[in-house]
């Protein structure tokens, strides 16, 4: 099973790839353009199934990120692609994404940051 780290690199790296392909065009641009469409949809889907694989634990800890969000959009995308709406999509990689990216950066950073009790617990061993 993959770590919560890892997980939460995925989700940046994703989170980053959306915020360059938006940057690229416009919203009727987008609309458009089926590869910018689909590296966005892949993007989104990727966030959203690591959010779903996050601990509880941790969601709840960080009940300001919008856990649920992502991965009913990733079901949506998934399962009910048909009915997807690129002005939804588009809002969403516009205005979401951006403020997702420093929210998840925190917690991978306090993930990342060495436990100091732990380095105590070493150095009186």
């Amino acid at each position: 099973m993959r770590s919560e780290v890892l997980y939460l690199h995925d989700m940046i790296a994703a989170a980053q790839a959306v915020v360059r392909y938006v940057s690229l065009t416009t919203l009727d641009q987008f609309c458009q353009d089926e590869l910018v469409q689909s590296a966005v949809l892949h993007q989104l889907t990727v966030i959203g199934e690591a959010a779903a694989r996050m601990p509880v634990s941790l969601r709840r800890k960080h009940e300001a990120v919008p856990w649920s969000d992502m991965t009913g959009m990733r079901n949506v995308l998934v399962h009910a692609y048909f009915s997807v709406d690129l002005g939804t999509v588009w809002k969403t990689a516009v205005d979401e994404i951006p403020a997702l990216i420093p929210q998840l950066q925190r917690i991978l950073d306090e993930l990342e940051r060495p436990n100091h009790s732990d380095i105590q617990e070493r150095l009186e061993s």
